[in-house]
């Protein structure tokens, strides 16, 4: 049998019980580019790599607020998104109205899932082919959720999703145990770590391409925030100070810092210069290599 006997429709199992629409959406989201989240006793931060489209191009935005207490990171169809937030403070802004108090996060999450299931056993209909991380704070404290196509979400401490994500799942695993009594700065930190391991061998985090979002009480010095800590978001020269604290290594600038390589000096000898297309050379391998994982 073939794999697209199956494929041109949701509705259809494979013989080995398999949606492959559906799993056509997942594959989706692992084209997007990362987002990390990051929760601790207080507090909850999302990361996320922004992508340009081109030179012209302004960064794409990746986090997005939905109520004062909740936000979410995309991976994924940013369209897709735009839908499933603009339903998502729908419900929010519903709960206030009816009830007079912001919605649970985990019940939030619920119905966006329930929303999703609909279009992968409904004729006619295709599966969202976006995911989000949610992370939002309650009577219960900060949460961090994972909502994912398929119609399923899941609460962590800590999760990534989109392009490279698992080298970030690893370093979050091994790092897990301190996020728990963390400050803000330290799960800033440690996200900002999570996110710089899925970033190519020559890339580096910049202001320009790196989005955080936080929900807790404000950090010290922190001005314009309640004291209950809602949703926020930082970018730009916000965030510079977090990246220079992270201490990266220097790699090639952002997209739109087209930077001339450097021409070697006229007197230099051949020794030099063979050298130098030696280090080129393993340079593009290490590249090709990653390219291809």
């Amino acid at each position: 049998m073939f794999r697209n006997t199956y494929d041109s429709d949701n509705t259809v199992f494979s013989p080995q019980g398999r949606l492959h629409q559906v799993e056509y959406a997942l594959e989706a989201v692992k084209q997007g580019s990362a987002a990390v989240g990051i929760r601790s006793n207080t507090h909850a931060v999302l990361l996320t790599l922004k992508r340009s489209t081109g030179e012209l191009a302004s960064y794409q935005q990746k986090l997005f607020k939905i109520d004062e207490h909740i936000g979410i990171g995309i991976a994924g169809l940013t369209s897709d998104a735009r839908v499933l937030s603009n339903y998502m403070r729908q419900q929010a802004m519903q709960s206030r109205m009816l009830y007079a108090r912001p919605l649970p996060v985990g019940r939030l999450v619920g119905q966006i899932a329930e929303k999703a299931q609909i279009n992968t056993q409904q004729y006619g209909r295709r599966p969202y082919g976006v995911g989000f991380l949610v992370i939002g704070s309650d009577e219960r404290g900060p949460h961090l959720y994972e909502f994912s196509p398929a119609g399923t979400s899941f609460e962590y401490f800590a999760m990534s999703i989109g392009a490279r994500s698992q080298s970030a799942k690893t370093y979050l695993e091994r790092e897990y145990e301190q996020f728990a009594d963390a400050n803000i700065e330290q799960l800033i930190n440690h996200g900002l770590q999570a996110l710089k391991a899925t970033l190519q061998q020559s890339k580096t985090l910049t202001p320009l391409n790196t989005s955080i979002a936080i929900v807790g009480p404000p950090a010290p010095g922190e001005k314009g925030v309640t004291s209950s800590g809602g949703f926020r978001i930082l970018e730009g020269d916000k965030v510079k100070p977090y990246i220079d604290a992270l201490g990266q290594e220097a790699g090639e600038p952002a997209d739109d810092d087209q930077s001339a390589p450097a021409v070697p000096a006229a007197g230099e000898g051949a020794g030099t210069q063979q050298a130098q297309q030696a280090q080129t050379h393993g340079a593009a391998t290490e590249e090709d290599v990653q390219m291809q994982e």
